[in-house]
C-alpha cells in the first residue's frame, strides 16, 4: 500500500501491517540473552528485521505497529505505532451533530467535553510520522493526512462567505482532536537520551568490542588511548548536535505561544492562546504587527510583512485581502497560487491598514507542522539523506575490508591451531584481526576535511549550513543562475520613458520630474502604481518601485485616521508633487485650480508572478471618478488595452530596447465609471478592472551587468563547467545580458522555442524562432586565442547554438511535448519568465539527466530551486538563509567558483584521507599476519606510537592543504569504486606487501639472527657501552624479536611514503611543499625526520618503550636503503597511475569505445548524428505527431 507524502520534498511512503506476535518476542528475548544483548542491537539498526522478528504480518486496518518503507532511491525503513483515538466524526471538516447542552462541565474542553453532546464516538486508526499525522480513511482504505483548509477545495469567495466569522467553540475543539495544537515543536532532547543514541552507533559498538579485546590482550594503553579519541568524539558530538537543536528550537520559539485575538462568530471576539488555533479559525491582525504563529489567508484589511525568516528577501511585502468576487474568486484556494494575500507562519506583519474602521482579519489555513515554516523545520529535522556515490562507495570499501579481515581471521585460526596455541588466544588473536582491519579513526579523519573545508569558505564570506553538501560542490558540471540581483545589479537606473500618444510613440525623454510632465496621466501612474509603504518614516519596497516612486520626486504620505477624515472615503495612502513643481500655470488656469494633484490610493492589486502585472485603483482629491492604472511586462499589458491606443511600432520599439538589455515596463490607464463607489471598489475583481485600459507608454530601465559576472562566467567556461540563466525577466532582455556577459557568445546564434497550448481543435506546438546574431566586435588575437582553446575543450558540452524558453512555452512543452525536455534543456542557456516553481522543475529535469546542479540566486524567488539543486547559493544579505545550504555575504558571483574550488579540494581530502586509512589498515594487517607466523604481534606501545603518533597526525594534518588557486577543466572522480583508484589502492598495497615480505625474509638470513632471548646480544656492545637487551624482563608474548623490530620500521615508513604519495596537490589543492604555512607539511617530516633517527641512532629508553630490540647498525643501513627504495617505487606508480592508469585500464577491458554512461552526454552523441536537430528556422513542430513530426518551415 502506498501512502501520500505530507510534503512536496517528499515521496509517498509503502506500507505494511502488523501484530505484535508472542512466541517471536519470546524467541527474540532468549536470543538476546544468549548474545549478550547483540540480537536487540541488530534489531534496532535494521527496524524492518525488529518487525518482523516480533511480529506477524496483518492487513492495515487491523495493525498494530506499521513498517514503512520510502519510495526513493535510498529505501529508508521506518516503524510506527498505530494509535487509536475516539471522535464525534472521522474527518476534521465533517459537520457535527451537537446534542443540545447549556454549559461543559467544569470548563473541560478534551475529548470527555465534546463527546459528551456528540453521539456516537468513531475509533479512529492514526501513527505518527516525522512529525505528520495520518488518519485512516475507511472510503479509501488508506491512511491520510489533513493539511488544513484546503483540504475541503475551498473557493476564494466561500472562504468569504463560509470562513469569515469563525468558529464556535464546540467546532474548534473537535478540529483540535485532528490537528492538535499550533505548535511547531521541537522538543530539546537530553543530554542521556542524544548519548545513548550516539553510543548505539554501530561504529562506537565497534570500538567497544575492540576495546574489550585490546584489555584483554593486556594492551592497556593503547585501549585507554582509542577510549580518550571515542569520549572526545562523542562529546564533540553531542555538544553539535544539542547546540544545533537549541538553535532550531530558539527559531521557532518567537511564535510558538502567542496571545492572539479569535472570532467565535456573532461578532464574539476573544483572547485565546496561539497553540488552540485550528484551520477555520479568524484571526485579529493588531494595528502594530505581530508574528504569525499560523498560515493565514487575509481577508479584510491589509498588511506590510517582513518574510526573510522564508525567502531571504528582506524588502517587506504588501498583503492584500482575498478577492471575494469575480473569476478570481471562484477559484479553489492555493497557498501558493494566493501567496499575495497569504500571511505565513514565522513572518512579521510590520503594520496594518484598515479601512473605516473595519478590523483586520485572517482566517487560519493551517498549522503547527503543516504551515510552511513547519514544513522548513521539518526538513531540517529529518533530512533527506545524502544522495552521493562518495558516501555509498566508502561502504562498499569498508565491506571489502571486513573481507579481508575474514581472510585474516580464518588464517589466524588455521595457523594457531597448527602450532597448538590454547584456544584462548585463538579466539583473542583472530577476533584481534579484525579490529586492525576496520581503523577506528576513520569516521574523524573523513569529517576533518570537511570541517576545514567549511572554516575556509567562513573566512570568505560562504557560510554554510550543510557540511556534507561541501563534497557534492566539487562535482558541479552546470550552474543555474538568477539574472537580476545576481548576473546583474539588484538597483535598476531609470534611463528613460516613452509615452505614447494619440496610438504612436513620442521621443525617448530622460527626465521624469519635469514641470509639464506633472500633471500627466504617465507620471500619476508612476507615482501610484506601486506597493511602497513608510515603515518608521523611510520608503520600503521593491527596489524597483522606489527607483521608479523617486525619478517621480513625487511625496507618499500615509496620512492618520483624523487627517483622512477630509477624505470620503478614507484613502490609506496619498501622493502628491512637491508644492514647487506645480506649474504656474496651471495654478492661474481657472479651469485646473480646483484640479488637486494630491491622488489618493483606494485598493492595490499587487504584483502577480503568474499574471506579470500589478494595478492600482486610485481617486484624485476633488474629481468624482476614480481611475485604475496598470503596470508589467510589455506583452501582457498591451494584450489588455484598446488596440488603437497601442502604438503600431509597439513590437519593434520594445525589441530595440530589449536586445540592447535594457529592462521595459509598459503602463496603462483607465478611467472608471463616476457611480462606482469605494465599497463597490473593494469587492471588484481585478478582471474587471484589468481590462479595455489605454496605453500610455514604456518605462526603460537600465540593468547594469555586476563587474565581476562576465569574469567568473569566463572562468566557468574553461573549467568545464556549463551556465544556464533562469529569469523571471523578458526573454530578449535575458537574451541580451547573456549575450553581454558571454554566457552566450557573439558568433553563437539562440533558437527560441515558442510554445503555444493546444486551442479550438488545433494541437499544441513549437515554433523555433532563430535570433538575429548582434554585430560582432573585433576582438583581440589573445582573446580569439582563448576562446579557440576553450572550445576545442568543450566540443561536447557546447555547441554553436543555444536554446531559449519562457516559462509559458516550458509548461507546455513539459506537459504536450515530454519527450523533446531533455533535448531542450541539453542547449537551453536562456530560461525566461519562468515563475517560482518552474524553476525548480527546471533544476529536477537537469538533474534526470545526471547534470551535478548548482543554482545561484537572491533568495527571494529561487527557494525552491535553491533547496531541490544539489548546492544551492543564495546571495542573500543574511548571514545564514534557512532556504539553501550556502549563502555568501559577498553579493556577487564571484564565490560560485569559491565554493567549487573548496568543493573539490574538499572531496580530493575525502578521497586521499579515505585511501590511506585504508591503506594504514592493510599495512598493520600485513605486519601482524607476517608476525602471527612465529606466534608474535606488535606491542602495546607499538600499536600506540603508529596510531597515535603517526596515523592520527598524518590523518588530520593532510587535510588541511587549501583549495588550487584556479578551477581546471577536469573534474576530480566522484567514485571510490573505479578503476584508477582501485588500481592506486592494489598497486600501494602490492608495493608494502613486497617491501614487508623482502625484509622479514631477509633478517632471517642474516649471519647474526637468532631467535632472540634477554641475553642476545646482536649489536656486540662493548662492557663499557649501555646493553639494551640484559635487563629486559623474560616477554611472554614474544614481542620482542628482529622479525618484530624489522617489521615496525619499514612499516612506519609505509605508512609516511603512502602519506606523501596520496597527498596529491596540483590541480585541486595546494601541494604540501607550498603550504609551510598551514602547518600541513610539518608534522609528516617531522615524523620522517624521527622514524629516522629512531633507526640509525637508537637510544635505550626510546627503544625499551618502543619494545624494539638492538640490531647491527649494518642491518639498519640495509632498513633505511629498503623504505628509501620503497617509497620511490610507490612515488613512480602513483605518478604513473595518474598519468596512464585509465587509458590502460580502457585498452586492458575494451572500454575505449564505450559510450559515455551519464545520460546528458550519452544524449549529445545522438543529437550530433540527427540531421533534423535542430529544428530549422521557422519550423513548427506539433504534438498530435507521437514522434512530434516537425513541419517545413513556414
Amino acid at each position: 500500500m502506498i501512502i501520500k507524502a505530507a510534503s512536496s520534498d517528499e515521496r509517498p511512503l509503502e506500507v505494511w501491517g502488523y501484530q505484535p506476535c508472542l512466541w517471536k518476542m519470546i524467541l527474540v528475548g532468549i536470543g538476546a540473552v544468549c548474545t549478550g544483548g547483540l540480537l536487540l542491537l541488530l534489531l534496532y539498526w535494521l527496524p524492518e528485521w525488529g518487525v518482523k522478528g516480533t511480529c506477524t504480518h496483518t492487513s492495515v486496518r487491523d495493525a498494530h505497529t506499521l513498517l514503512l518503507r520510502s519510495t526513493d532511491e535510498f529505501k529508508q525503513w521506518f516503524r510506527a505505532k498505530v494509535h487509536v483515538m475516539l471522535a464525534p466524526g472521522r474527518k476534521p471538516f465533517d459537520s457535527l451533530d451537537l446534542k443540545p447542552k447549556a454549559q461543559l462541565g467544569n470548563g473541560e474542553h478534551g475529548i470527555g467535553s465534546i463527546s459528551d453532546r456528540m453521539l456516537p464516538p468513531c475509533q479512529i486508526h492514526y501513527f505518527t510520522h516525522h512529525s505528520t499525522k495520518y488518519y485512516w480513511n475507511d472510503v479509501i482504505q488508506n491512511f491520510e493526512f489533513y493539511k488544513g483548509l484546503e483540504d475541503v477545495k475551498v473557493s476564494c469567495a466561500s472562504i468569504h462567505s463560509d470562513h469569515s466569522s469563525g468558529l464556535s467553540k464546540t467546532l474548534q475543539e473537535y478540529r483540535a482532536l485532528f490537528f492538535g495544537e499550533n505548535e511547531i515543536a521541537v522538543r530539546v532532547p537530553s543530554i542521556f537520551i542524544l548519548l545513548i543514541k550516539e553510543v548505539l552507533n554501530p561504529f562506537y559498538i565497534f570500538q567497544l568490542f575492540s576495546v574489550i579485546l585490546w584489555s584483554a590482550e593486556d594492551y592497556y594503553y593503547y585501549a585507554t588511548a582509542i577510549v580518550l579519541m571515542s569520549v572526545i568524539s562523542i562529546a564533540t558530538s553531542l555538544y553539535t548536535i544539542k547546540k544545533q537543536y537549541v538553535m532550531l528550537h530558539d527559531m521557532v520559539a518567537a511564535h510558538s505561544v502567542l496571545r492572539v485575538s479569535v472570532c467565535r462568530g456573532n461578532k464574539d471576539i476573544e483572547q485565546a492562546m496561539s497553540t488552540e488555533l485550528v484551520p477555520g479559525d479568524v484571526i485579529l491582525i493588531p494595528a502594530n504587527g505581530m508574528i504569525m504563529p499560523c498560515d493565514a489567508v487575509l481577508t479584510h484589511g491589509t498588511c506590510i510583512v517582513n518574510e526573510s525568516m522564508l525567502t531571504g528577501e528582506s524588502v517587506p511585502v504588501t498583503k492584500t485581502s482575498l478577492p471575494s468576487s469575480g473569476e478570481e474568486a471562484a477559484s479553489s484556494y492555493d497557498m501558493e497560487e494566493h501567496k499575495r494575500h497569504t500571511l505565513f507562519c514565522g513572518t512579521q506583519v510590520i503594520q496594518t491598514r484598515f479601512y473605516a474602521g473595519e478590523l483586520v482579519k485572517a482566517v487560519v489555513v493551517r498549522t503547527g507542522f503543516s504551515t510552511e515554516k513547519g514544513q522548513l523545520v521539518r526538513s531540517i529535522l529529518y533530512p533527506k539523506p545524502t544522495d552521493f556515490k562518495l558516501y555509498h562507495d566508502a561502504y562498499l570499501f569498508l565491506l571489502c575490508l571486513v573481507g579481508v579481515a575474514g581472510i585474516g581471521f580464518i588464517y589466524t585460526i588455521i595457523l594457531s591451531i597448527m602450532n597448538k596455541v590454547p584456544a584462548k588466544t585463538i579466539i583473542i588473536e583472530s577476533l584481534d584481526i579484525v579490529t586492525i582491519t576496520v581503523p577506528p579513526a576513520l569516521p574523524a579523519a573523513m569529517t576533518a576535511g570537511i570541517v576545514y573545508a567549511q572554516r575556509r569558505l567562513k573566512r570568505v564570506g560562504i557560510f554554510c549550513i550543510s557540511p556534507q553538501r561541501i563534497n557534492m560542490c566539487g562535482q558541479l558540471n552546470l550552474v543555474c543562475f538568477d539574472k537580476t540581483g545576481t548576473l546583474t545589479e539588484d538597483g535598476l537606473d531609470l534611463w528613460g520613458i516613452q509615452r505614447a500618444e494619440d496610438g504612436r510613440f513620442s521621443t525617448p525623454e530622460s527626465e521624469v520630474a519635469e514641470e509639464s510632465l506633472v500633471n500627466s496621466t504617465f507620471v500619476a501612474c508612476m507615482a501610484t502604481c506601486h506597493s511602497l509603504t513608510k515603515i518608521e518614516g523611510e520608503l520600503s519596497g521593491d527596489p524597483l518601485d522606489l527607483k521608479m516612486f523617486n525619478a517621480t520626486g513625487w511625496i507618499l504620505e500615509e496620512p492618520t485616521e483624523e487627517e483622512t477624515a477630509l477624505h470620503n472615503p478614507i484613502m490609506p495612502t496619498v501622493v502628491r508633487p512637491p508644492k514647487h513643481t506645480v506649474p504656474e500655470a496651471n495654478q492661474n488656469n481657472p479651469l485646473t485650480q480646483k484640479m488637486s494633484c494630491e491622488i489618493g490610493i483606494v485598493r492595490q492589486f499587487p504584483f502577480s508572478s503568474a499574471l506579470q502585472r500589478m494595478s492600482v485603483v486610485v481617486r484624485r482629491l476633488g474629481e468624482k471618478h476614480m481611475d485604475a492604472y496598470l503596470k508589467g511586462a510589455p506583452e501582457v499589458v498591451a494584450s489588455l488595452c484598446k488596440q488603437h491606443t497601442v502604438p503600431q511600432s509597439f513590437t519593434e520599439t520594445l525589441e530595440t530596447y530589449t536586445r540592447q538589455g535594457f529592462r521595459v515596463i509598459a503602463l496603462a490607464h483607465r478611467q472608471l465609471e463616476s457611480k462606482l463607489s469605494w465599497h463597490k471598489v473593494q469587492s471588484l475583481s481585478r478582471d474587471l478592472i484589468e481590462t479595455n485600459m489605454d496605453f500610455l507608454g514604456l518605462i526603460i530601465m537600465q540593468n547594469k551587468i555586476k563587474e565581476e559576472t562576465a569574469g567568473v562566467l569566463q572562468e566557468l567556461r574553461q573549467a568545464n563547467i556549463r551556465t544556464l540563466m533562469v529569469t523571471g525577466d523578458n526573454m530578449l532582455t535575458a537574451i541580451s545580458v547573456a549575450r553581454d556577459c558571454g554566457m552566450v557568445r557573439s558568433h553563437e546564434k539562440v533558437i527560441i522555442a515558442d510554445a503555444v497550448p493546444p486551442k479550438d481543435l488545433h494541437p499544441a506546438s513549437i515554433t523555433w524562432r532563430y535570433t538575429e546574431n548582434p554585430a560582432q566586435t573585433i576582438k583581440d588575437s589573445q582573446e580569439e586565442e582563448e576562446e579557440k582553446v576553450c572550445d576545442r575543450q568543450v566540443a561536447l558540452q557546447e555547441q554553436s547554438y543555444h536554446f531559449a524558453v519562457s516559462g509559458r512555452s516550458f509548461a507546455v512543452i513539459t506537459e504536450h511535448f515530454p519527450q523533446l525536455i531533455q533535448k531542450l534543456v541539453l542547449r537551453a542557456t536562456v530560461c525566461a519568465r519562468m515563475a517560482p516553481d518552474q524553476k525548480t522543475q527546471l533544476v529536477e529535469v537537469l538533474q534526470s539527466i545526471d547534470y551535478t546542479v548548482g543554482m545561484c540566486g537572491d533568495g527571494a524567488n529561487d527557494c525552491g530551486a535553491l533547496k531541490r539543486a544539489h548546492s544551492g547559493i543564495s546571495l542573500s544579505e543574511l548571514e545564514a538563509s534557512v532556504a539553501s545550504p550556502f549563502t555568501s555575504s559577498t553579493p556577487n558571483i564571484s564565490c560560485v567558483p569559491n565554493l567549487i574550488r573548496e568543493g573539490r579540494a574538499a572531496l580530493i581530502t575525502s578521497f586521499c584521507v579515505f585511501k590511506f586509512m585504508a591503506l594504514y589498515s592493510i599495512i598493520q594487517y600485513l605486519s601482524v599476519t607476517l608476525l602471527y607466523s612465529i606466534l608474535s604481534n606488535l606491542g602495546d606501545f607499538q600499536f600506540l606510537f603508529i596510531d597515535i603518533a603517526i596515523i592520527l597526525i598524518i590523518a588530520f594534518t593532510m587535510s588541511l592543504n587549501p583549495a588550487w588557486k584556479e578551477l581546471v577543466w577536469r573534474r576530480p572522480p566522484s567514485s571510490l569504486i573505479s578503476g584508477p583508484l582501485l588500481c592506486s589502492v592494489l598497486t600501494q598495497i602490492i608495493t608494502c606487501l613486497v617491501f614487508q615480505v623482502l625484509a622479514f625474509l631477509l633478517v632471517r638470513q642474516q649471519s647474526w639472527y637468532e631467535t632472540w632471548t634477554p641475553q642476545s646480544d646482536a649489536c656486540n656492545v662493548s662492557s663499557s657501552g649501555l646493553s639494551l637487551n640484559v635487563t629486559s624482563p623474560h616477554d611472554h608474548k614474544n614481542i620482542k624479536n628482529y622479525e618484530n623490530t624489522t617489521l615496525f620500521y619499514v612499516s612506519s615508513f609505509q605508512y609516511l611514503a603512502v602519506a606523501i604519495v596520496f597527498s596529491k596537490g596540483k590541480p585541486f589543492r595546494q601541494p604540501s611543499y607550498k603550504n609551510c604555512e598551514t602547518h600541513s607539511v610539518l608534522p609528516t617530516h617531522g615524523l620522517i625526520v624521527r622514524a629516522t633517527l629512531n633507526l640509525l641512532v637508537p637510544s635505550p629508553c626510546r627503544s625499551a618503550s618502543s619494545q624494539i630490540v638492538c640490531v647491527p647498525h649494518d642491518w639498519r643501513v640495509t632498513l633505511v636503503i629498503i623504505v628509501i627504495v620503497n617509497a620511490a617505487v610507490s612515488f613512480m606508480l602513483e605518478v604513473a597511475n595518474d598519468r596512464w592508469g585509465p587509458s590502460f585500464l580502457s585498452w586492458l577491458f575494451c572500454r575505449n569505445n564505450k559510450p559515455p554512461t551519464v545520460r546528458y552526454m550519452h544524449l549529445a552523441l545522438e543529437l550530433q548524428d540527427d540531421a533534423d536537430w535542430p529544428p530549422k528556422p521557422s519550423a513548427v513542430t506539433f504534438a498530435s505527431d507521437p514522434q512530434s513530426h516537425i513541419s517545413n518551415p513556414l
